[in-house]
């Protein structure tokens, strides 16, 4: 439902934590770092690239939409970050995420819905408005829900699903 007053996506934004949380419930320490092949992530990784870019893009990123004249952005890439995902401890990493997504929502609420027209150029995507960097915000973290979805169905439940795990396709 979008907002009529204020900027689009933000409660999408606000729920991640709760269903990542939903999603994680029946995980162990050792289901949170398994990985269904090495060049994949476990849900500790993921975590751990939800937390990084939490900060270091996202919020990042708002600060200078709203601080600058057309900041110039660089494109975020998690591959550069894997070897600062590798080790981290699923539960500290979500913490943090989600006490930095609670910062960052109480802040965005606080802008007016004209804020999402303020403009960056992206060195890849050319000039973009905050709003459009929220809407991609929100396909991001519905892209790793979706990851983390397809792990805990992979790790926990198809093999248990004996014969019937066999209808389903899995690409975690």
């Amino acid at each position: 439902m979008m907002e009529d007053d204020g900027l689009d996506c933000l409660d999408l934004l606000e729920e991640t934590p709760m269903i990542l949380r939903g999603l994680m419930r029946e995980l162990s320490h050792e289901d949170a770092h398994w990985k269904p092949a090495p060049d994949r992530f476990s849900v500790a990784e993921v975590l751990a690239h939800l937390s990084h870019s939490e900060g270091h893009c996202y919020r990042m990123r708002v600060d200078r939409f709203v601080s600058e004249d057309l900041p110039e952005f660089e494109p975020d890439d998690a591959q550069m970050y894997l070897d600062l995902y590798r080790d981290a401890d699923a539960e500290d990493s979500f913490d943090h995420f989600e006490e930095q997504r609670e910062t960052n929502i109480e802040f965005l609420r606080t802008l007016p819905r004209s804020a999402g027209e303020r403009r960056a150029r992206h060195r890849v995507a050319g000039e973009i408005t905050l709003q459009h960097m929220l809407h991609e915000w929100s396909m991001h973290d519905l892209g790793h829900i979706r990851q983390v979805a397809e792990l805990v169905r992979a790790r926990k439940h198809w093999a248990q699903a004996g014969r019937l795990g066999e209808f389903y396709k899995l690409r975690p």
